[in-house]
């Protein structure tokens, strides 16, 4: 039989991509809330809500009668976020105590390996010309990535025998995009909203993205090279080449509209007026800009990936500026359907 890995949050984007790789050389078995979409015959499917206990044990001791205790690696990317802020209560249900579960079940396995997905956003932004490492200073600024950062604390604690990865990535995106802030980007500049000229931030400082393909790659070595590794290691992965917000904004304007777009900085507290007045205006509407995600406009994220190089033997090949140009081609092919797709 094929050696035994299984991924939670298998319906999304990252798991579903994840399981489908995965499937040449492992038994895959995938817990989730919902069903995937495009099912697959190499990959098992498990209907799984982590914030049970009883409904964990449940799926894995399915996994342990049809598969036997021997787990080569667990890739745990089933987690909580919400753009809009808050909610609290379903971070600690699904992210945490949803890990515990987990954790408290697999100790009736002969676990190898657990893989955690992080964000780079554990982390305090950094200076321009500085970059991000592991053991920079840990600064959640806000609900996601404090419950990564108390659900990595709860892995230490509890990962037992088997050996713990973190790690701690990027935005994610691919050649359609499929990235939250940078599909609002677009929309934002394609219908020349006012506010895409205004940011309440420095325009020169920027985030760094990472490609989903780069991303499976790295799993890829993470898992082959488990029995190679520390018993708890962390990467940080991203692309090291940021795109300030000043550079996203002319090259999606160029692309676009074919002229770089404009873009002024405003004051902090007139960009939350104007969010507060939206929100008002559009009777509740959801809308993407929240006026707590304001205070962090200034936040710079540049990596460090020099860990993930030397152990690993991973870097991006992928970089976001050179993967614009596909992203908008796409969208032009059909704005409507883009934006449908985006839920936009």
């Amino acid at each position: 039989m094929k050696p035994l890995l299984l991924i939670t949050g298998i319906c999304g984007r990252i798991g579903s991509a994840a399981a489908a790789f995965f499937s040449e050389h492992f038994q895959v078995v995938g817990l989730d809330v919902c069903e995937p979409i495009f099912p697959c015959e190499k990959i098992d499917y498990l209907s799984t809500d982590i914030s049970s206990l009883e409904n964990v044990r449940d799926s894995l001791a399915q996994v342990k009668e049809k598969y036997g205790d021997q787990i080569a690696s667990f890739i745990h990317l089933a987690a909580y976020y919400n753009f809009s802020g808050g909610s609290w209560d379903n971070y600690q249900k699904i992210t945490i105590d949803g890990t515990a579960n987990l954790l408290t079940a697999l100790q009736d396995f002969q676990l190898e390996q657990f893989v955690f997905s992080s964000t780079m956003l554990v982390y305090a932004p950094c200076e321009m010309g500085q970059k991000i490492s592991e053991n920079s200073p840990i600064d959640p600024k806000w609900e996601y990535p404090l419950s990564k950062v108390k659900t990595e604390e709860l892995i230490r604690e509890k990962r037992g025998d088997a050996s713990s990865v973190i790690l701690r990535i990027a935005g994610i995106y691919d050649d359609l995009c499929n990235s939250i802030p940078i599909s609002q980007h677009i929309m934002r500049i394609y219908n020349k909203e006012l506010e895409s000229h205004f940011f309440p931030g420095n325009v020169h400082h920027g985030t760094s993205f990472l490609h989903m393909v780069d991303l499976i790659r790295a799993l890829k070595l993470v898992v082959e090279k488990r029995k190679q590794l520390a018993p708890e290691e962390i990467f940080v992965l991203g692309e090291p080449q940021v795109m300030s917000f000043q550079s996203l904004q002319d090259e999606i304007g160029r692309l676009i509209h074919g002229k770089p777009w404009w873009t002024m900085r405003i004051p902090k507290w007139f960009a939350k007026a104007g969010a507060y007045a939206k929100k008002w205006f559009t009777r509740g509407k959801k809308s993407f800009i929240q006026p707590w995600m304001i205070d962090l406009a200034d936040d710079h994220y540049e990596l460090d990936i020099q860990k993930a190089k030397k152990i690993l033997g991973w870097e991006p090949v992928h970089n976001l500026k050179n993967c614009l140009s596909k992203m908008i081609e796409k969208f032009k092919e059909d704005p409507k359907k883009w934006l449908k797709h985006h839920e936009i």
